[in-house]
């Protein structure tokens, strides 16, 4: 369990006053000065603390940070606060609760590569919150923090650019793209990774909301201090959003590697109907696949954890379903979800999803046939990996998780009968 005084994001639980007085009352912004002398010690702070991203993909923010070319040459910083994967909302609660420590994790960023100005890529739906945003960094400019008059002589300017709401945007080529004014499509990579071609051609460096935000504490307090939480290669807090079948759904920081049981019991109120009601969990938002109930008793809440159970640690979005689920009929909903969401650029994604959700509604009604269950999970293998960006994987894991922890499901229903306590 995290100790009170090893959180980052404190306020979430307060839900105090988030103005710029009261953050800089709880540390927010303090010795930025200080900070703000040595670029390249800021990064190997990032380096050594071991912080992987907090979006999904779980990269070190140290080397990606590392791969900026540090010159003369215009480049940009962009924090990516699209957060559309379903159950995750665990970005929301930082900028209504904590905006100074996001705006604060730009500039330090900002510093760290030598860029002079940051967007700020928020969901179109997040109207209240871009607003806060968007007030809070009104009142670092006020307070000559940030803009061309700042007190510590870096001077960044940061804008919030609002999205039109497109899953797709969160992948961080499309989100160039749609910054840019073209549709959300992601880039082809390689070569031009952001890092050296992004915004406008720039280098650019691309964040999630957690990550950014957690920046400033962990340069406050050091890389030692960081590793204090967690287990190797897992290192730090993390912000969890656990959601569904629980009494008390939740945002919760905790550190990483704590026990999914513990998570949801202690902090959620645990399953509706008590832990043996548990039917399946999806550890990390809609895009991963599900755990069954048998491994939820022991799994770590960490990538390595849940790769290794066949899942993914994601955004950290854990859906908990008891056995009142009708579990075909909610991943058919995932799999509609991606369909929808799929920008058409890729053959696999485009063709593949309505395929794959269009066999997932034959198996909600039983009225597909054996055979079609190993044929649909031999189309998410022609999916995965073979498309442009991940949501191609995104919509074939849930179908795959599926398949392998409830296939016995799908036959029941196919043939008519019925399965007792799977």
């Amino acid at each position: 369990m995290i100790k009170e005084k090893n959180k980052i994001f404190k306020n979430i639980d307060l839900k105090a006053s988030i103005d710029i007085k009261s953050c800089m009352r709880r540390g927010d912004w303090s010795n930025i000065q200080d900070i703000l002398t040595t670029s390249e010690q800021v990064i190997q702070t990032v380096k050594e603390s071991e912080i992987r991203g907090r979006g999904g993909a779980g990269f070190s923010t140290g080397m990606k940070w590392s791969f900026m070319p540090r010159n003369d040459a215009t480049s940009y910083v962009i924090v990516n606060a699209d957060e559309s994967e379903p159950g995750a909302c665990k970005d929301r609660a930082i900028i209504q609760y904590e905006p100074h420590k996001i705006i604060e994790g730009a500039l330090i960023a900002a510093f760290a590569v030598k860029a002079r100005t940051v967007y700020i890529y928020i969901r179109g739906e997040y109207v209240k919150e871009a607003v806060i945003l968007e007030n809070a960094i009104k009142e670092a400019e006020e307070y000559g923090l940030l803009g061309s008059h700042s007190k510590h002589k870096y001077d960044v300017d940061i804008f919030v650019h609002r999205g039109a709401g497109a899953y797709i945007c969160g992948e961080e080529s499309a989100l160039l793209n749609s910054i840019e004014g073209r549709k959300g499509m992601p880039r082809i990579k390689p070569p031009a990774f952001p890092a050296v071609c992004g915004l406008y051609g720039c280098p650019t460096i691309v964040n999630n909301v957690e990550t950014i935000a957690s920046i400033s504490t962990i340069i406050r307090r050091g890389a030692n201090w960081y590793k204090s939480m967690g287990r190797p290669n897992n290192y730090g807090s993390k912000i969890f959003s656990i959601s569904g079948h629980v009494n008390s759904p939740c945002n919760v920081e905790e550190e990483m590697s704590i026990p999914l049981k513990t998570l949801i019991n202690e902090y959620a109120g645990g399953v509706i109907g008590g832990w043996n009601n548990l039917l399946a969990v999806i550890p990390g938002g809609s895009s991963t696949p599900l755990l069954h109930y048998s491994v939820c008793d022991d799994v770590l809440m960490d990538f390595d954890s849940l790769k290794n159970a066949g899942s993914a640690l994601g955004t950290g979005s854990i859906i908990v379903m008891n056995k009142s689920t009708d579990v075909i009929e909610a991943i058919a909903n995932i799999s509609r979800f991606y369909m929808h969401e799929s920008c058409g650029q890729c053959t696999p994604c485009r063709e593949g999803t309505g395929w794959m959700y269009r066999i997932m509604r034959r198996f909600v009604s039983g009225k597909a046939q054996l055979h079609e269950i190993d044929e649909l999970y031999e189309i998410t293998k022609q999916i995965e990996g073979h498309t442009i960006c991940a949501l191609g994987d995104a919509a074939a894991w849930p179908i795959q998780g599926l398949i392998k922890n409830f296939k016995d499901v799908i036959e029941s229903r196919i043939r008519g009968t019925t399965i007792v306590d799977k």
